[in-house]
């Protein structure tokens, strides 16, 4: 279900949250669906199962997933637009704890997308 590079920079926990929040704005996960357990995650993708329980456990934080104890992981009905913010801001968190300031991320995403346009 989840291809992950092990090689990347990019923290694997961090992939599966990316991954997950593609599934559900592509409509391949939907508000319900089960989602593998830890442990069925880990194994099938080789991975040490506190990485599969960390991506998880952000993932309810944000309210992408709820947990029913004994029973499983499931997609929570969000607001996809949310998601979307979600992903922002995990992505800037870690740059503003850096210490890189609001007007160098304004700048650097202004020149981004001036890029591609």
């Amino acid at each position: 279900m989840f291809l992950l590079n092990l090689q990347s920079k990019v923290p694997i926990y961090e992939q599966i949250q990316t991954q997950i929040l593609r599934f559900i704005e592509a409509g391949v996960l939907r508000p319900g669906d089960k989602l593998p357990s830890v442990r069925q995650l880990a194994q099938e993708n080789g991975i040490n199962p506190n990485t599969a329980a960390r991506a998880y456990v952000e993932l309810e934080i944000a309210g992408v997933v709820y947990n029913l104890p004994k029973k499983g992981v499931y997609v929570a009905d969000i607001d996809v637009s949310a998601s979307k913010e979600a992903q922002i801001l995990s992505v800037l968190k870690p740059l503003k704890a850096a210490g890189i300031t609001k007007n160098e991320l304004i700048h650097s995403v202004e020149k981004l997308y001036a890029e591609a346009e």
